[in-house]
């Protein structure tokens, strides 16, 4: 096994920086000594982790322009997305600094007329060690969040970024370590897929991984394993329905930047558009006209995964030979590093453009007779990660038939930048959640104590439970339960 590995500016393919290739031995310690120090981090209670998870945030966001200019340098991105994502994954830390204990905290449950004397309540306990598996289109926003709400919870973390952004995550545990009470509450490995494989065969108490569905199966079953809980969140084919009532200039807009924003690479990003046929022409003018103004390199940045240079190729290639119609760029418009902006129309729905998860700057749009037709094309797919919707009036109505776990309506990727809101999929999208309340409690597993608050004369859970007890349970549960006839 090689003891470095090296990452390469994706812009011009130049070798950039070294890192550790962490072997399954070095893993293995780190998780070892990220257990000694869980014992610590839950002593000092939330009121204690707030404060250290707040001092980071303060931390991150006095170093904002470094961390933007390392998430640029390592995936290609602008500057300015790369600021926007780092920002996203501060608020997200401070919400789960100061949120934790109002979520985490004992709960009181109702005892029933059969329990009347019991107190019975529900606590929230840490898992103990998370390990965390991270990907390269957002390096710091998405592993952060379950990251801050792992720590929030009362768990230590041990993070593998991606071996294509590692700097991100080496920088992340050096701005921890500047504000942690001990070593060891949060630590990275790098390394190649290898590194990944031994983190989720080591001895951590749960994992949450973000990639592939295809990586994401092979986690479960390492997971399923060792009966270790997992989060998953992975792949999307998300759609886009533009109802005739919609703005559409900002249903363009949007689509527009949901599809090619950060070149196309966000899994909540959008990947093919139905549109009631009424408006489709209007609509795929206005998006196309906006489309041929964006320039690769200056609007979003190149493919940061070499590989994916292909699977785009292939989907386009599929598409054309399929009959689908380029209204915008072609099948030569893989110009690598970069991509540039492709948008088809009337692209068979049995095509891998439609879909598998192309994961560059482009968008399939088809017309559709009425919005049932939408909705069950919409809900056709594998997938259910995300969608969004564009209606003046049937917004609700419209995402409350869509089977995934993330709606926009008249905005696209909105629930992201809100903290208080679950994030995660269905189908062969994942399963978990991460964010908010959910994200929280998914960290922590429930125990239920019940305790005696006083002494009834009547006692059920005895050897020497008496006829007269048996007589008044019958009877208390037919006053509680029996059906009145009459």
């Amino acid at each position: 096994m090689e003891t470095t590995f090296a990452t390469h500016n994706p812009r011009t393919g130049a070798p950039a920086h070294e890192y550790e290739n962490t072997s399954p031995a070095r893993v293995r310690e780190k998780v070892e000594a990220a257990r000694r120090a869980s014992v610590g981090w839950q002593r000092l209670g939330f009121a204690g982790r707030r404060k250290v998870l707040l001092d980071w945030c303060t931390s991150l966001t006095d170093h904002l322009s470094d961390i933007a200019e390392l998430v640029s340098s390592e995936t290609g991105k602008p500057i300015s997305d790369a600021t926007l994502e780092a920002s996203l994954a501060i608020g997200h830390l401070a919400w789960a600094a100061k949120n934790a204990k109002r979520t985490l905290e004992p709960q009181s449950r109702p005892s029933g007329l059969l329990m009347f004397n019991m107190k019975s309540e529900v606590q929230r306990s840490p898992f103990g060690v998370v390990g965390v598996i991270g990907p390269w289109n957002y390096p710091i926003f998405t592993p952060m969040g379950s990251i801050s709400y792992a720590l929030a919870a009362g768990n230590t973390v041990v993070f593998k970024p991606s071996e294509f952004t590692p700097g991100v995550g080496k920088y992340l545990e050096a701005t921890f370590a500047s504000v942690a009470p001990l070593e060891n509450i949060f630590s990275v490995v790098t390394g190649l897929p290898e590194t990944g494989k031994a983190l989720t065969e080591s001895d951590v108490d749960k994992i949450s991984f973000t990639g592939s569905t295809r990586t994401a199966k092979k986690v479960a079953a390492a997971c399923v394993e060792r009966m270790v809980p997992y989060v998953l969140e992975c792949g999307g084919k998300d759609p886009i329905i533009v109802a005739a009532d919609a703005d559409l200039d900002l249903a363009a807009e949007c689509a527009l930047w949901s599809a090619m924003s950060n070149a196309g690479q966000t899994c909540i990003g959008a990947e093919r558009v139905y549109v009631i046929e009424s408006v489709a022409d209007n609509f795929i003018e206005k998006i196309s006209k906006l489309a041929r103004e964006l320039t690769p390199g200056t609007n979003y940045g190149p493919a940061t995964m070499p590989s994916q240079l292909n699977v785009i190729q292939n989907h386009l290639d599929d598409a054309a030979r399929l009959g689908a119609k380029f209204v915008v760029g072609g099948v030569d418009s893989v110009k690598a590093p970069f991509v540039e902006p492709v948008i088809m129309v009337d692209v068979p729905e049995n095509s891998l453009a439609m879909q598998e998860e192309t994961f560059g700057p482009t968008l399939g749009i088809n017309r559709v007779k009425n919005i049932e037709e939408a909705i069950a094309l919409s809900n056709s797919s594998r997938y259910g990660l995300a969608a969004s919707v564009f209606s003046k009036r049937q917004g609700k109505k419209i995402a409350a038939q869509l089977q995934c776990g993330m709606v926009s309506i008249n905005s696209v990727i909105a629930f992201a930048a809100i903290a208080s809101l679950p994030f995660g999929g269905v189908k062969d999208s994942g399963n978990g959640r991460i964010h908010g309340p959910e994200g929280l409690m998914e960290f922590t597993y429930p125990r239920s104590v019940v305790s005696k608050r006083f002494s009834i004369p009547i006692l059920f859970t005895t050897f020497k439970r008496t006829k007269f007890a048996d007589k008044f349970l019958i009877r208390l549960i037919k006053s509680l339960h029996s059906r009145v006839v009459g």
